[in-house]
């Protein structure tokens, strides 16, 4: 028997909508509704095979019920926007999978649904309806089934007439007079007042209909049930007919339009799901003519293994290269070695094996590969270009000619992916899916690596990103590179003794907790920690888990007034952290030179920071002396070398003075006044000289909170002060300065009209959250548009510093290097003789690194450790 698959569109959008996490794609449309449709379009599909598929809609368009009762679906809350502008996307979606659409003005989804599956049930064929609505159910037949979605789109219930009346006691055709009786508040039927699904099915199932019901009236109990089913006995069979799916609606079917087809229009979908980032639906479609071509094909490339051939090659190569390396040992700085070299030059193949070619006559074969790499008038291409610099570097090959690098691009096309492996970036940009073995998928990579480079060339024109490209983030690899190599020094010895440290003061502080808990046990178990809590000293509950009581940080922090003991499990806890991971941690990250080569990462964040890893030098905590500690490790290079900490002052209140164009804040920054001092004395309305540690440790609190968009509930949880006061705070600091209020009011209207901020130099960020329908998510959005901007520009500038700073030196010959950077603050290793010299450069280029409406300053600090240089 034949099988036809009816979808309801509308029930089952919304009921994915409403399902499903809110969901957008990197241009901020919502998608969530589509994707779960999709999921459940594919599973039925492979599950029931069927030879006919189609969808029904309704259309805003007044249908029979509403003319024949104005009040139908009235009181219906309004479709929200979010969901609203997935439907013609997923009408398009199903035109090019070649899925019919029906839809009438008139009738709603529900009578096309009834008209198909009758003219279907007289043709002989089986029926599917999959829908979220249980109205659906009086269609149900022998061969008509009727599948509910539940428990989001997971789960579903098959019903034929049988287990209708299994399940209801009732027939389908019944069904429609339980709904008569009862009414339907979701389409605002009235039914009969009084009558609940309970005494509905109850009447239904002895009488078998509601005229029936009406008939036989004398003989059913209760006084006020026959008073009422009396006096609304038309609005019943009103009702009745209201909730009668219609089965005759005169729409034409043509079995060979609606039926299954295999030949539907792959690559138009395979945009659509490229576009709308549905990656695991991507990998469902069966693959295009192209990629099977892609594919099927061995592609062409030459090795090169040896001196000779790799001679004809450089000798070759006098144009563009596109290429992608195999670097090993990544991770371990001294193991950091090239493997293999995939190139593209001229349309033909290559495939290197440097490792091999370096064996015999190795100073020889480092001169033919620095005759293509140090060569800056050959133009390359490559992907992910850091580790290259670095690899090379350690050959004594200096990276040169350097246009494109197709990773940075792509994360500053869409900073918000997890990962830019170039597969992935042309499946993205290309909707090419590369598949084979390891080898020749490098190769396949290379083949479309120039087309993956045009578009988002492209696509950096479009977004007017050329100057953060090429001026800021790509000679920044270089830097990182450089950073990376040189490393940071660490002193084993002083890292044993502050591991012994540790180790002393976590005992005491542990003792100290058995003490005030009366008993030992075990503080790293939130389950022990628990009981000691809140059932030996019955400290108020504030959350629970599946497994017992929370004593994660948030709740520690509300308890932190109600016993000393918290305070002491804080500090535990910091404690045990920082041995863990930056004293042992450490030591098992030191390389054969005494140094630290940590990871610099620029497509990590999507504020445009640098993220450190392996390890994160960052993040070393230093609320506690024992954190700050830790820097007492890192030393310079040698005796004869210094570090050289310089910090941005106040970086981000600068920026939020240049973008908001606040004159009072300006005035504060031209002037360089204490701008702390300066707010307390504006919020607090007292002279500048009468202002106390605690006023200005408060205003330091709102000026930067301000910049994260910071609340009164927040800010008065951070002060510990009553809400209305850090409202008045919030309040006054924003009458003060009227601009800075503007630019927050204005920054969030912008960003919900375009979904997305940027910085000043032009770096994007989408925020699709600041338009969600879940009021929460949306003030996070809200935040977010008002502090990308400024956390953002701080962290274009500092980049811009870095490699002003770099060239500089390297331009005048000087053997200091940058070590480490932590978000506004250069770290150097300087040697004494160039003490001075370095000093006058640093404060130049990072003070001059941008022309802001303010001045940049620039804190320089000069130790024998890092801890002494700050």
């Amino acid at each position: 028997m034949e099988r036809l698959l009816i979808l309801d569109g509308n029930s089952l959008l919304n009921r994915a909508f409403y399902a499903l996490p809110p969901l957008t794609n990197a241009e901020g449309t919502n998608t969530n509704a589509i994707y779960g449709f999709m999921t459940m379009l594919f599973k039925m599909k492979e599950e029931l095979k069927p030879d006919y598929i189609v969808t029904t809609f309704d259309l805003k368009a007044p249908t029979f019920r509403h003319k024949e009762y104005k009040d139908y679906k009235a009181g219906r809350k309004k479709m929200p926007p979010e969901l609203a502008e997935q439907f013609p996307i997923l009408k398009e979606i199903l035109e090019k999978l070649a899925i019919s659409i029906f839809e009438v003005e008139g009738f709603e989804a529900d009578d096309l649904m009834g008209t198909l599956s009758v003219f279907a049930k007289e043709k002989g064929i089986e029926v599917y309806i999959i829908t979220g609505d249980r109205d659906a159910l009086q269609l149900a037949d022998d061969n008509v089934k009727i599948v509910i979605n539940k428990k989001g789109m997971t789960e579903k219930e098959i019903y034929d007439k049988n287990r209708m009346i299994e399940d209801y006691g009732v027939t389908p055709t019944e069904f429609i007079d339980v709904k008569g009786l009862m009414g339907d508040n979701s389409d605002n039927i009235p039914g009969v007042p009084g009558v609940g699904e309970k005494t509905a099915f109850k009447l239904i199932k002895e009488y078998k209909s509601i005229e029936n019901v009406l008939m036989n009236i004398d003989n059913i109990n209760g006084k006020k049930l026959k008073e009422n089913l009396m006096e609304y006995s038309e609005q019943a069979i009103f009702s009745k007919k209201l909730a009668t799916i219609l089965v005759n609606v005169p729409i034409e079917i043509d079995l060979n339009e609606i039926r299954s087809k295999d030949n539907f229009d792959y690559k138009a979908v395979k945009e659509w799901f490229i576009k709308l980032q549905f990656k695991s639906l991507i990998e469902k479609l069966p693959l295009t003519e192209e990629e099977k071509v892609i594919n099927e094909v061995t592609v062409n490339y030459e090795t090169i293994d040896n001196l000779e051939t790799f001679k004809k090659l450089t000798n070759s190569i006098n144009n563009s290269i596109y290429c992608s390396f195999e670097i090993l040992n990544e991770s371990v700085y001294s193991k950091i070695q090239i493997d293999n070299i995939y190139l593209s030059a001229d349309g033909k193949n290559y495939f290197i094996k440097l490792s091999e070619i370096l064996k015999d006559k190795q100073e020889e074969a480092l001169n033919e590969l620095r005759k293509v790499f140090e060569n800056k008038d050959i133009k390359k291409v490559i992907h992910d270009s850091k580790g290259v610099y670095t690899a090379l570097n350690k050959l004594q090959v200096k990276l040169k000619g350097l246009v494109f690098d197709t990773k940075i691009a792509a994360y500053l096309v869409n900073p918000s992916k997890s990962e830019y492996e170039l597969k992935g970036l042309i499946y993205d940009l290309l909707g090419i899916d590369v598949t084979g073995e390891e080898e020749l998928i490098r190769f396949k990579e290379i083949n479309f690596l120039k087309e993956v480079y045009e578009k988002l060339e492209e696509k950096i024109k479009v977004l007017e990103m050329e100057d953060l490209l090429y001026n800021v983030e790509q000679p920044l690899i270089e830097v990182l590179s450089s950073m990376e190599a040189r490393g940071f020094k660490v002193d084993g010895k002083k890292l044993s003794e502050l591991g012994d440290k540790f180790s002393l003061e976590i005992k005491r502080t542990q003792e100290e907790i058995y003490e005030m808990s009366g008993e030992e046990f075990n503080i790293s178990s939130p389950k022990q920690l628990g009981k000691i809590l809140f059932e030996k000293l019955d400290l108020p509950v504030i959350k629970k888990t599946k497994t017992g009581y929370s004593t994660n940080a948030e709740v520690l922090l509300k308890l932190r007034d109600k016993h000393p003991i918290i305070d002491k499990v804080t500090y535990f806890r910091q404690l045990s952290k920082l041995y863990s991971t930056y004293v042992e941690g450490l030591k098992n990250v030191i390389d054969v030179d005494d140094k630290i080569h940590s990871s610099f990462n620029q497509t990590v964040t999507t504020t445009g920071r640098l993220s450190s890893t392996e390890p994160n030098l960052q993040n070393i905590p230093i609320k506690y002396e024992m954190g700050r500690e830790i820097r007492k490790v890192f030393i310079p290079d040698e005796d004869s070398n210094l570090l050289m900490s310089a910090d941005y002052s106040q970086i981000e209140l600068r920026v939020l003075a240049h973008i908001a164009g606040d004159e009072n804040l300006i005035d504060a920054f031209v002037n360089h006044s204490d701008i702390h001092t300066k707010t307390a004395s504006e919020v607090f309305g007292v002279p500048i000289d009468e202002v106390t540690p605690t006023m200005r440790s408060n205003a330091k609190a709102v000026n930067f909170g301000i910049v994260y968009g910071i609340g009164d509930f927040s800010l008065a949880d951070d002060l510990k002060i009553s809400r209305k006061e850090a409202k008045q705070y919030i309040d006054t600091y924003l009458e003060r300065y009227p601009k800075v209020k503007q630019y927050l009011h204005d920054i969030v209207l912008k960003a919900k009209e375009d979904t997305y901020v940027t910085t000043i130099l032009n770096r994007r960020r989408a925020i699709p959250e600041i338009n969600a329908k879940n009021k929460i998510v949306a003030s996070f959005g809200e935040r977010l548009a008002m502090n990308t901007p400024i956390q953002g520009s701080a962290a274009d500038i500092i980049k811009l510093a870095m490699v002003k700073v770099y060239n500089k030196l390297n331009e005048k010959g000087l053997r200091s290097t940058i070590v480490l950077q932590v978000h506004d603050e250069l770290i150097l290793n300087v040697y004494k003789d160039e003490l001075e010299e370095v000093k006058g450069i640093v404060k130049e280029e990072m003070e001059n690194a941008i022309e802001l409406k303010v001045p940049l300053e620039v804190d320089i600090n000069i130790g024998e450790t890092w801890y002494n240089a700050k």
